[in-house]
């Protein structure tokens, strides 16, 4: 009987080790489009990657891929379909999948990244998962980047009205909505494309945050900037992990990765957009001349924008969700960040 006991106790601290072990061999492929120099890689991705293992006590470990596993529109189902665990994507990459998304992309919405992204969040987590788009995945956080203005080839463009007969390079999403209602022809394409489309002539400008201008080298093509107080759009990302993956792990590490997502991503992610902005405004001084639209552009372009906004919530109406209310949180919340 002593003998059996000690058979017993031997096979339940085998199976505690054993089990240890595999929670300690937990590896995660993350797979990133962007650029490895691009700050949102090197200053949000992959410390949120070191921080997972930081945080785990490195039970769970993250593989940053040496190349993406497809393009960027991709990335949602590379996830989805368990070929990696971890990517970021951007949801107008794929039209008419997250019609929830338009919440954080509307006109006017707010001045920083911070605010729009901490805000966007919030309203995510509290009104906009339930639509359930998605539902085949975990989401770690979403955010936004800064906020969207115009930018031209053309020096003497200096009202907003001139946008109308251009052919605009826009990354899909509100902004294409905006282009369309200015009387642009919008050109999508992701932003690795947009150097391209820009110096072969395929569009006449851009719409972009001002981080994005410089990163991609398009202040050496660009001449003119416009900017709109609270944003001419922004765009929405996504930070996913595959379900499977979040479901496999211990209820100690699922608390611990929950602690440096959802919110405290997407501000991380908030004031690293602001920072670079204000870094790519000083950059570009002397080479993009950066206008503020006046106030009767302002009020011109409010009273034009405003079947775009309406449009929007209908959107994120026909998912179920109360999309005004969505969008007088997204609203409110801007509010409570901008003045923190």
């Amino acid at each position: 009987m002593k003998h059996i006991g000690k058979l017993a106790a031997a096979s339940a601290l085998f199976l505690m080790q054993a089990s240890n072990a595999v929670w300690a061999e937990t590896t995660m492929r993350f797979s990133i489009w962007l650029p490895p120099t691009h700050p949102l890689v090197a200053d949000v991705l992959v410390p949120f990657a070191e921080d997972i293992e930081k945080v785990t006590e490195n039970r769970v470990k993250v593989e940053i891929l040496p190349a993406p596993l497809g393009a960027p529109p991709a990335h949602y189902d590379l996830v989805k379909n368990g070929v990696v665990d971890l990517a970021q994507g951007n949801q107008a990459y794929t039209p008419g999948r997250f019609k929830t998304m338009v919440v954080g992309e509307l006109p006017f919405l707010g001045d920083t990244a911070e605010a729009t992204s901490v805000a966007y969040w919030r309203t995510w987590d509290a009104m906009l998962k339930d639509a359930g788009e998605y539902d085949d995945v975990h989401v770690l956080s979403v955010f936004t980047h800064g906020p969207g203005g115009a930018f031209f080839k053309n020096p003497d463009i200096d009202s907003v009205d001139q946008i109308n007969g251009l052919k605009m390079r826009v990354g899909g999403g509100v902004a294409h909505e905006v282009a369309t209602t200015l009387g642009a022809a919008p050109v999508e394409g992701p932003s690795s494309k947009a150097y391209e489309l820009l110096s072969q002539g395929v569009a006449d400008g851009i719409f972009f945050p001002l981080e994005s201008v410089k990163y991609f080298n398009l202040d050496s093509l660009l001449s003119k900037g416009l900017m709109v107080p609270g944003g001419l759009y922004n765009t929405s990302f996504f930070m996913i992990m595959g379900k499977n993956t979040w479901e496999s792990l211990s209820e100690e590490d699922k608390a611990a990765i929950d602690k440096i997502s959802g919110e405290a991503l997407a501000r991380k992610a908030g004031q690293m957009w602001d920072r670079i902005d204000g870094e790519a405004r000083e950059a570009m001084a002397g080479t993009v001349a950066i206008q503020q639209i006046s106030d009767a552009d302002m009020a011109a372009l409010k009273e034009k924008l405003q079947p775009v906004i309406e449009k929007g919530i209908e959107e994120v109406s026909s998912t179920g969700i109360d999309g005004q209310a969505a969008y007088e949180m997204m609203k409110a919340e801007v509010a409570k960040v901008s003045a923190e």
